[in-house]
């Protein structure tokens, strides 16, 4: 019964070796950042990057709208950015954008003659028929610009874009 016993606990402490270094690769796996590199020593685990939304929320078009367009033109990818343009803008913003920028010479989405590095887009709320939102777009330098954007809650469609 000894021989039975001694081996039933080396059973188990293969088993719990095992498992604990499936754990230990679990964890530094979990804990490689989202660009796909290792943790430093001694550095925490972070979450990993999460992203949601719904076809069905303006304000959810918003951020899908700024996340490829901002996409687009850094890849400098023209034709894709006017589709963007045409499925995601109200008619009338496409139009008073494109005397925008013949005024300032800039992007009249961003606001910019540049690309943003980053972008973040804050609800600010909704009512009467829109949802509005904060886009705030970070710069190489470490600077922001915040832009208001509001859609339509019935067509989903950005109706204004400002500084």
């Amino acid at each position: 019964m000894s021989k039975h016993v001694s081996r039933r606990t080396a059973i188990a402490i293969t088993t719990t070796a095992a498992a604990a270094v499936a754990t230990l690769s679990l964890a530094f796996v979990s804990a490689a950042s989202a660009d796909g590199a290792a943790p430093r020593a001694g550095q925490a685990a972070a979450a990993l990057p999460s992203v949601s939304g719904s076809p069905e929320g303006a304000f959810t078009r918003i951020a899908d709208f700024y996340g490829s367009y901002i996409d687009a033109v850094y890849d400098h990818d023209g034709k894709t950015a006017d589709q963007l343009r045409s499925f995601y803008l109200s008619a009338p913003l496409r139009a008073e954008l494109k005397k925008w920028e013949e005024t300032n010479h800039a992007n009249g989405v961003l606001r910019a003659q540049n690309v943003p590095t980053q972008w973040k887009v804050d609800s600010t709320g909704s009512g009467a028929g829109k949802t509005n939102a904060t886009v705030t777009l970070t710069w190489g330098g470490g600077g922001t610009t915040r832009i208001h954007v509001q859609a339509d809650l019935k067509t989903k469609k950005i109706t204004s874009i400002t500084d």
